[in-house]
């Protein structure tokens, strides 16, 4: 097998946490792309010593010691989760056609840069594909007999993406009350508890009553009809839960997946289209979970913690 070259460029979003970001940071030196887009946030005036670990984040980017162009995007004062992420992919892709976006979090398997870049490519010009995701939340259930396979969610804990795609991006998502009232929802979902959960979050995005840049994104992805690429192994581990992080303040079953590489050449799926069970399971695990479902979580998160 040649040996991988990552000629991708690497979006890496950082904030205040100089220990996830240096472990992040040192998965993608070891892929050594040739090219770094670096987006960070800045302090919150209400935070003391927050500024302090903003400059110490910031400073593990000055390791870089392979060749390799280095592009930042660093706001002085706090612009907020939603703001800060979305402008700073804003950014990247008046920079570049494509990119690989990580945040500070998001530990990548080493594999993960060459299935992104593999993907990247073979649909570059595929109008139904809108990203590549590294995390797939199956736990363990092989989704067809491909590498990957295709769904309609949208995870970005490790990602890639076009310009072509992020064009779609709009922030406070206009198109949200047509959608609404023309019923799309129920098309698009079965279970009512679906339903409400969507309706929910885009309609605190739409009033502008919810600090996160990513259902803005699924929105997007959603009402333009496209899938994501999903390796059929994780190659993330969100190592960013607990009381420090922006949302994922509980430590639940999500946090710390182990990984596992995925093997090349991959081999395509036959066909183009969402994996229905797989998108079931989705549904049922993580947006509208049982009663049964959210006691079994709970259980596991306490044996976890013990």
């Amino acid at each position: 097998m040649s040996e991988f070259s990552l000629q991708t460029p690497v979006a890496f979003l950082i904030f205040n946490r100089p220990d996830t970001t240096e472990r992040v940071f040192n998965a993608i030196a070891q892929a050594r792309p040739t090219k770094l887009l670096v987006i960070a946030d800045g302090p919150r005036a209400n935070r003391a010593g927050e500024a302090e670990r903003c400059a110490q984040a910031r400073a593990v980017i000055e390791r870089v010691d392979w060749e390799c162009e280095v592009l930042t995007n660093f706001a002085d004062s706090n612009m907020g989760c939603k703001m800060r992420v979305a402008t700073g992919i804003d950014w990247v892709f008046e920079q570049v056609e494509e990119a690989i976006i990580l945040e500070d979090d998001c530990l990548p398997e080493p594999s993960f840069f060459r299935f992104c870049q593999e993907m990247l490519e073979r649909y570059r010009d595929h109008p139904r594909i809108g990203m590549v995701t590294g995390g797939n939340l199956q736990f363990g259930q092989q989704r067809g007999e491909a590498s990957y396979y295709f769904s309609r969610y949208s995870h970005i804990w490790g990602w890639a993406t076009w310009r072509r795609s992020w064009q779609l991006y709009q922030r406070e998502i206009p198109q949200w009350p047509a959608f609404r009232d023309q019923g799309w929802l129920n098309q698009l979902f079965e279970k009512q508890g679906e339903r409400d959960y969507w309706a929910a979050s885009f309609q605190l995005v739409h009033e502008g009553k919810l600090d996160t840049w990513d259902c803005s994104w699924t929105f997007a992805t959603l009402t333009h009809g496209l899938l994501q690429v999903v390796p059929n192994m994780n190659l993330i581990s969100n190592i960013g839960f607990g009381p420090e992080a922006t949302h994922t303040h509980v430590v639940g079953i999500h946090a710390d997946m182990p990984t596992r590489p995925i093997l090349f050449p991959l081999k395509h799926p036959d066909f183009i289209l969402a994996n229905a069970e797989a998108d079931r399971y989705i549904s049922n695990d993580q947006i509208a979970p049982s009663f049964l479902r959210r006691q079994w979580r709970r259980t596991k998160r306490i044996l976890r913690l013990k």
